[in-house]
């Protein structure tokens, strides 16, 4: 079994910054691509940014130039900077970590985080 945990999210204005954390724990053997999704209500759940086990990395349109994502291998641990937040990033952000085991994959979720951008 493996658990993902969240955490960093919160309030911030317009233009601020956060940063989430996100770590895989348990009976790992190997984690590879991890990812961050968010949902706002009434909305589809989308990817944000996703990074593979070497290091490449792809983002939403609407994230592109803000928002950095980054790992921390040693650590199972993958982190989403997010500068100049708008007030549409507000969603409950969840991480995925995808976990490798005899030749299969499994994709593990997070329980979420929120984030509000808002005066």
């Amino acid at each position: 079994q493996v658990q993902v945990v969240e955490s960093g999210g919160g309030l911030v204005q317009p233009g601020g910054s956060l940063r989430l954390s996100c770590t895989a724990s348990g009976r790992i053997f190997s984690i590879r691509d991890m990812g961050w999704y968010r949902q706002a209500p009434g909305k589809q759940r989308e990817l944000v940014a996703v990074i593979t086990n070497r290091g490449s990395t792809n983002y939403a349109d609407s994230v592109k130039g803000r928002f950095t994502i980054s790992r921390d291998n040693a650590k199972n641990t993958v982190y989403l900077q997010m500068n100049s937040l708008k007030p549409e990033d507000t969603a409950v952000y969840c991480c995925s970590a995808d976990h490798l085991k005899f030749s299969d994959t499994y994709r593990y979720w997070g329980q979420g985080t929120q984030v509000t951008v808002s005066l």
